[in-house]
């Protein structure tokens, strides 16, 4: 019997048990609405040529030839609550568990460049991450931890000029050159104003701000990922995976263009460029998502860009798991839903991972919940055996269908986008907000009426549950953070900030790099507030549409 025979065959059995026994469902499909066939066989087309082996172009089955086998990804469990002092104690723990990386999470006013003690700061200080004001404030955070040896994310993007200044400052009291450190900043404010809302500067002010990032870092601090191109928020705003994927790789077009158009060579900054997305509950679908957006990134890159370095070719990247996936009820499913997810981003080959804690949509993590979720990971790695060999779905069916299926839905989105003069410009007239609001609103329609199932929330729910012993940041620590800055404001040399402002100020006005005027005022302690309002002054505050 031939091949197509068989599936002939098969088809008529599946009929005849269906008039018994109806499938669940009459279409199924993936959250981005990819039909998903009842079987999979053996019909993708030049398979070979887009798949390729691990470590080579177009690099759809991994970024390096042995993955896991030689390193497996970096475990970056992202925290900051209350103090540095706090928040430094959480790293300090979260490092003698086993975590290799470490992840920054910086509060509502420093994000948006507000000092503890503004008024637009009042109840936020220390709330949804670590306060940090000034040099002071960084100094105590990386307090006994070695930056010549460990990697450190930072989730800033408005202010991140300003923090990596404080960086590379801490650095370099430590006796480690910027030359040596190592880590990313987020640096991705196109999301911000697609997804997120902490934006400080209109979008071409802030396109000037990463551009100089990117050519400083280029020369002085080369081992740092300049930028770290975020679908992550755009899918927690309520995107499917493709849109999730495609608005990504269009704001990476627009930081790339953004870097040739200030007169950067490709190869010299396209290097360090990496990517952050999200690993939400379609487990196949976010595997295949990973593999497309490493294959479409490869192409645009080398035919659309004319990199020649191979390294410029691939999109290494970040992986946290979904947090609008958690729930507040029955918060334990939340381990399982995390686990999932995990090995989604493990098995579509990502560079690093954030697990989420199990008492997250409820607050901060505890320390309890914290390493739950770094076991999670540890146990993937260590006990699963799914690192043992280079992406191990590669070859099946139904991976390799779906991998194609995103990649063509994905550049449909990106030829729109195109259509439209750009992911700015995109961003300028509410395109890809407004596609986020109308599939979030679907979603939430289809949870409501109970044609997305969500369980312990919207089925298989309990009564009387108990609530779990959560984290409280006290309330002082606020407090303090603001007496203490008021404190440095009397003790530093005041006459030197104000120097370095006025530097900076008209540095802002002109054309120069503004890196090493930023880093003069974070090393003479000017806080945060200080040097966004100066800058400010100058390139003003973006209103949206």
């Amino acid at each position: 019997m031939t091949h197509h025979d068989r599936h002939k065959s098969w088809q008529e059995k599946g009929e005849k048990v269906r008039t018994k026994t109806p499938e669940r469902k009459p279409v199924f499909t993936t959250h981005s609405e990819i039909e998903v066939e009842p079987l999979y066989y053996q019909h993708v087309e030049n398979v070979d040529e887009k798949v390729s082996f691990p470590g080579e172009y177009p690099y759809t089955r991994g970024i390096h030839p042995n993955m896991y086998r030689s390193r497996l990804w970096t475990m970056r469990q992202y925290a900051g609550f209350g103090s540095a002092t706090e928040t430094n104690k959480r790293f300090r723990y979260l490092l003698e568990q086993g975590q290799t990386g470490l992840s920054v999470a910086f509060d509502l006013p420093t994000q948006i460049g507000y000092d503890s003690d503004d008024p637009m700061s009042i109840g936020e200080v220390g709330k949804v991450g670590v306060a940090i004001d000034s040099l002071e404030d960084m100094e105590r955070l990386l307090a006994e931890i070695p930056l010549d040896r460990v990697s450190t994310s930072m989730t800033i993007n408005a202010s991140a000029a300003v923090l990596l200044s404080m960086y590379i400052v801490v650095g370099e009291k430590q006796g480690v050159p910027a030359s040596q450190i190592t880590g990313t900043i987020q640096n991705d404010i196109l999301k911000e104003y697609i997804a997120r809302g902490t934006y400080i500067y209109p979008p071409k002010q802030s396109m000037r701000l990463i551009t100089d990032i990117f050519a400083y870092c280029t020369e002085h601090v080369p081992k740092w990922n300049t930028i770290s191109i975020s679908g992550y928020h755009i899918r927690e705003a309520g995107s499917t995976a493709v849109q999730e994927v495609a608005f990504t790789l269009a704001n990476g077009m627009a930081y790339v263009q953004a870097a040739i158009d200030a007169g950067l060579e490709i190869d010299k900054f396209a290097p360090r460029l990496s990517f952050f997305f999200n690993a939400h509950n379609n487990f196949f679908e976010e595997i295949a998502k990973f593999r497309a957006a490493r294959r479409i990134w490869a192409g645009i890159m080398k035919d659309k860009f004319g990199a020649k370095n191979e390294r410029s070719w691939q999109l290494r990247f970040h992986t946290q798991t979904g947090g609008s996936t958690l729930t507040a009820q029955q918060p334990d499913n939340n381990i399982v839903r995390v686990t999932v997810q995990a090995l989604s981003a493990v098995l579509g080959g990502t560079q690093s991972l954030h697990t989420n804690s199990r008492d997250e949509a409820l607050a901060l993590p505890t320390e309890e919940s914290a390493r739950i979720a770094l076991r999670t990971q540890q146990i993937l790695a260590l006990e699963s055996g799914v690192a043992d060999t280079v992406d191990p779905l590669g070859g099946s069916y139904y991976v390799e269908a779906l991998t194609d299926a995103m990649e063509e839905e994905t550049n449909r989105y990106l030829e729109k986008i195109e259509q439209l003069g750009g992911a700015v410009s995109a961003v300028e007239q509410g395109f890809m907000q407004r596609e986020i609001h109308r599939v979030a609103l679907e979603t939430q329609r289809n949870i409501e009426n109970g044609t997305e199932i969500v369980v312990g929330m919207n089925q298989y729910q309990i009564e009387n549950e108990v609530q779990p012993e959560l984290l409280r940041v006290d309330p002082e620590l606020g407090k303090k953070q603001i007496a203490d800055l008021q404190d440095l404001r009397l003790r530093r040399d005041n006459q030197a900030v104000e120097s370095c402002l006025a530097a900076l100020q008209q540095a802002a006005s002109g054309t120069e790099n503004l890196m090493p005027f930023i880093i003069d005022a974070v090393r003479n302690y000017a806080t945060v507030g200080e040097i966004c309002h100066t800058m400010r002054k100058v390139f003003g505050e973006y209103q949206p549409y």
